[in-house]
């Protein structure tokens, strides 16, 4: 495969806003499967190659860089051509720490989950026998931000895998989800704090508008933080009641911090057109210098996501004077749906 080209894997179904992503990108999708598509040379009027490109877009949870297709019609037939990738790649290169060792595919194509973990089986045989000591030192734990190096294996049908060594991820990865949560919105926060690189600390304020039934005013509670919950709505499960929640029963668009008050976090999670949160939420808490740092969710089923991603990063958006860092990711949590992070510049 050329090192002009790149696989990027998304939640399965958005495989179409991704292209359409990349296109704006100057991308083109070379071929696409649910759960993944892959990436073309840039057009002449671009630069540089296309994992570079994706990183940062918003439906790529992972990329894989320059990956090199194979195929097969048996298990061993598959982990043999995996094996003798990944010992090829290795020359001049030394491994003494872990590595991750990461085998995936689509998760709605019946039965691929168990034809993955046999190749990976199999594979892990191999290794044992040729690369010992290498072998000992595979991890299948999938790192969450940024630039690896190891063995990047996705399936995109039963005999068919696309292997990398080096991969770019967003960021989005399956969260652990708890009892007491009142919701599974909860597990959208926890997965958010890998974003932004920040997750709330014991002392730190985060209002929460839009909180009912109060899954992310409960997972910044449950790390010691003080959480002004704000909505006519009830709390449930672990964010009822809980000592360092302060429920205020008020319209999330009418609240104000009041006079010089600075929240730690703003955490926002509305089923209204992202256009009016931006307007009658962000805009003004970012201006006002409410909070240091965001989360904020908006919602695109009723808008064209892309059309609202151009928005989102154009120069008069309400994002680009005042915050750093700003990410706009399409979490594995999420719907029809951005979430969208940041740290207010001062």
């Amino acid at each position: 495969m050329s090192s002009k080209a790149a696989l990027a894997v998304c939640q399965s179904g958005y495989e179409g806003l991704l292209v359409r992503e990349m296109a704006g990108l100057g991308l083109a999708a070379a071929a696409s499967g649910p759960g993944w598509v892959l990436a073309g040379p840039p057009s002449r009027a671009q630069d540089g190659a296309p994992a570079g490109r994706l990183r940062g877009a918003a439906f790529p949870h992972a990329i894989l860089e320059s990956p090199a297709g194979m195929s097969g019609g048996r298990v061993n037939e598959l982990a043999q051509g995996i094996a003798e990738f990944f010992a090829d790649s290795l020359r001049g290169e030394r491994i003494e720490a872990a590595w991750p060792c990461i085998f995936a595919g689509a998760q709605d194509i019946a039965g691929l989950g168990r034809r993955v973990a046999a190749v990976e089986a199999a594979f892990h045989g191999i290794l044992k026998k040729k690369l010992g000591r290498i072998a000992r030192l595979a991890s299948a734990q999938k790192p969450r931000v940024g630039a690896v190096r190891g063995l990047f294996v996705w399936f995109t049908d039963f005999g068919t895998v696309h292997a990398a060594r080096s991969a770019y991820m967003n960021g989005p990865s399956r969260m652990a989800d708890d009892d007491a949560a009142p919701s599974r919105s909860y597990l959208k926060v926890e997965e958010s704090y890998a974003i932004i690189g920040h997750e709330p600390r014991p002392g730190e304020s985060v209002c929460d508008l839009g909180a009912a039934p109060g899954g992310w005013s409960y997972s910044a509670a449950k790390r010691g933080a003080r959480v002004v919950a704000v909505d006519n709505g009830r709390l449930k499960g672990g964010a009822l009641g809980h000592p360092l929640i302060d429920h205020r029963r008020a319209d999330a668009f009418g609240f104000s911090p009041g006079k010089d008050s600075v929240y730690d976090w703003l955490f926002c999670d509305l089923v209204e057109d992202p256009n009016k949160v931006l307007q009658l939420i962000v805009l003004p808490w970012l201006k006002g210098g409410w909070c240091r740092r965001f989360v904020v969710n908006l919602k695109f089923g009723r808008v064209d996501p892309i059309v609202l991603l151009g928005e989102l990063r154009a120069a008069n958006s309400p994002l680009a004077s005042s915050v750093a860092g700003v990410r706009i990711v399409h979490l594995y949590h999420d719907r029809e749906e951005f979430t969208v992070t940041g740290t207010v510049a001062k």
